[in-house]
Formats: structure tokens, sequence, C-alpha cells
């Protein structure tokens, strides 16, 4: 199928895929009174008297800005902010239809960190969550952690920490499907999504991690972004140098977020048996399911979803951003991102874990309930929620 085309299509005979749907009925002379002038007056009066109650009285309560600039989208790049505009919209059909909370594309004309998170900012009153998108590295990490300072709602770069919750998630069961403890776990980009996983990784415990870009295995002496000099003293506890091919010599797992077709058959032959292998660029993967299968890989996920195992990040922004909203949470913090990867982990039971099923399918009903549960409790017990 031209997935293309039919999306081409689709966007064209819609307008988008966003509309403004009123949840209460306008027939009557009552319901106009009720919901506009005059009885509007009375919730403007109890939020100026209490600015807690716009979480009762108003939309804040379950809404979501899914903020971009246009700098890093999918695998296009610096597109700019009109043509980001469609996956926003993608992305807040996916809040609405996985966990029902109501989020809206905002996309910035302007690449400046300083002016981007002075309009998230100025905007955040009617919201009561940010999940910025598509950012640039490195001023994706600078832009998140400010407004992590600065604003009382959650703050969320999910192309960092979805991507990451969601790596480590089916990590957590292909490990154990291999049998493989303290495992040589090596990522290929170091950029935003690069560096949120080894973070995790290195966070929950899972393995050793070697970190490589452009200009191969990441060492102290390199030219390194603050995001990767703030992790390189607990990364690469072999010592190892060189390039991709070189990391990957007796590695047990491979994590891709980088570009497509860069991992020959050979780089996985050389990895330790029973290898796991995640291509996840979008959406052509460093090396294709099958051959890293032909080269002796034991368990393959990619973020596609015309393969098994696909990682992608809708298993965890909408549960994660409905938990945070029903708990009341004024950030997500590192417990609630921990909570998240073991609930997602946690939908594959020992019967049903197998090399094709390490994860649970991103249309399974169940996920965002069960992570926002989860996130919720994780939210709570760790003292992040608003009084």
């Amino acid at each position: 199928m031209d997935y293309n085309q039919m999306s081409l299509k689709m966007h064209e005979e819609n307008h988008g895929k966003l509309e403004v749907v009123s949840k209460v009925a306008i027939n009557d002379r009552d319901d106009l009174s009720t919901a506009y002038t005059p009885g509007v007056a009375e919730p403007c009066r109890k939020i100026h008297a209490n600015p807690a109650d716009v979480y009762k009285y108003t939309c804040k309560a379950n809404t979501v800005a899914v903020v971009s600039d246009g700098t890093a989208v999918l695998g296009l790049g610096d597109i700019g902010p009109e043509a980001a505009i469609p996956v926003m919209e993608g992305k807040s059909v996916l809040f609405k239809r996985f966990a029902g909370v109501d989020a809206f594309p905002i996309c910035l004309d302007t690449k400046d960190v300083d002016e981007i998170v002075e309009t998230v900012k100025r905007i955040a009153p009617v919201f009561g969550g940010i999940n910025l998108e598509d950012i640039s590295a490195p001023r994706c990490f600078e832009i998140e952690s400010r407004l992590k300072e600065e604003l009382d709602i959650p703050v969320f770069h999910d192309d960092q920490h979805g991507t990451a919750i969601v790596v480590c998630a089916a990590l957590v069961n292909a490990l154990k499907l291999a049998e493989k403890q303290n495992p040589t776990i090596v990522i290929n980009g170091a950029g935003s999504a690069g560096v949120a996983i080894a973070t995790l990784i290195l966070k929950i415990g899972l393995g050793n991690v070697i970190l490589v870009d452009k200009q191969g295995i990441l060492t102290a002496d390199m030219d390194l972004t603050s995001g990767q000099r703030g992790l390189i003293d607990k990364l690469n506890k072999e010592g190892k140098t060189g390039s991709l091919k070189d990391a990957l010599v007796g590695a047990d797992v491979f994590i891709g977020v980088s570009a497509g077709h860069i991992v020959s058959k050979e780089m996985i032959a050389s990895m330790n048996e029973k290898a796991i292998v995640f291509p996840m660029a979008n959406p052509v993967p460093e090396i294709e399911p099958e051959d890293a299968k032909e080269a002796g890989a034991y368990i393959v996920g990619t973020g596609r979803s015309d393969h098994p195992n696909q990682i992608n990040n809708v298993l965890a922004f909408p549960g994660i951003f409905k938990g945070a909203l029903k708990a009341g949470a004024t950030c997500i913090n590192d417990a609630m991102k921990e909570a998240a990867v073991y609930a997602i982990s946690s939908m594959i039971t020992e019967d049903m874990l197998d090399s094709e099923h390490i994860i649970v399918s991103a249309l399974d009903p169940r996920v965002a309930d069960i992570v926002a549960q989860a996130v919720a409790d994780a939210a709570k017990e760790s003292g992040v929620v608003r009084e």
C-alpha cells in the first residue's frame, strides 16, 4: 500500500486531522446564558479568587500543547513550522485516541531558545502540560530544562524521554528472553533520543552503554554537547575507541536512532550470540530487519508498524500525560518515567514472550490506562503533585 499517497489524500480531503468540538450543547437561551454571558462570569470569579480552581472549571485539566519549531521533524530534518503541522496534528490525534487527552499543535516560527521558552511560558495558562516535539539538539535540552524550572506543569520532550521509555521497556523483555545480564549496549546516534536512551538505561541499570555518533565512539576528549558531556564519565566502561563497526564487535545490543542503512550484516555478525538489534531510524532503519536476522540477530525491533516488535512512542506519551494530569503532577520525574517503563514491559507476560513479541502493540487499548495508573502512583509517591 502507498501510505504516502493515502496520507496526502486524507489530509487534503479533511484539511488536516483536527477540529474543535464543544463538550456542551447550545440549543436555547438557557444554554447560551450558562455557557456564555451572564453565567460564565461565575467560574471566572471563582478562578480569580482561587487560581487553582482553573483545573476545576476549565479545559486546562485535560489539555496539552504539542510544541515544535519544525527543526527536527521525523526523518525530514529542519522543514519549518508550517511543514511540521501535520505531524503535530497527528500527535494531537494520538493523544485523544489513546488517552482521551485534548491536545493542540503549537508550531512556532522561531529557532531562538529564549523566544521559544518565553512563548511557551506565555501560553501555559490554558494548558495542563507541555509536550515538546521535533526540536533539534542541543537546543532541545536547554528549552526543556528551562521550562521545567519555570513552569509548574509537566514538561516532556517526547523525542527524548518517550523514545527512551519505550526502548527500555522493549529492552527489559528482550534481555529477559535472551538471558543476558550486564550486557554491552551500543547506541548509534548521540542526539536528543540517543542521550535520553543512554541516560535511562544507566538510571535503571540495564547494562553498560557505548554511545556513538559521526565522530565514532564518544570519548571525553571529543567535542561534545552538554547532554553528552553530562554522561561521558558513565559510558564505555570497556574503554573502546574507533567507529560504530569497532563498537559492535562483541556487543550484546544495538540501538539505532541515527540514519538508514549504515549497519552491515558483517557488523551484526560480529556481535555476541543472541544479539538484540533495534534499528529505529525512520522511515529507513539502520539495517533491514530481514538482513539483521540473516546475520544472526536473535531479536529485532524497529520503529515501523510493518515489522514485529514496533518500538513506538505512542506506547508512552498518551498514558504518561494522562497519568500526570490525573494525579495533578507538577512535573514528570525519573520515578514516573521508570514506572512507565515497567508498566509497558509488564504487558508482555511470560507466556507471550518470544522473539517477535517483546513489546505490546501500540493499538492495544489497555496501554494508556495501565501506564497512566503507574505514572500517577509514582507522581504521588514521589510528592510531585499539586496540593
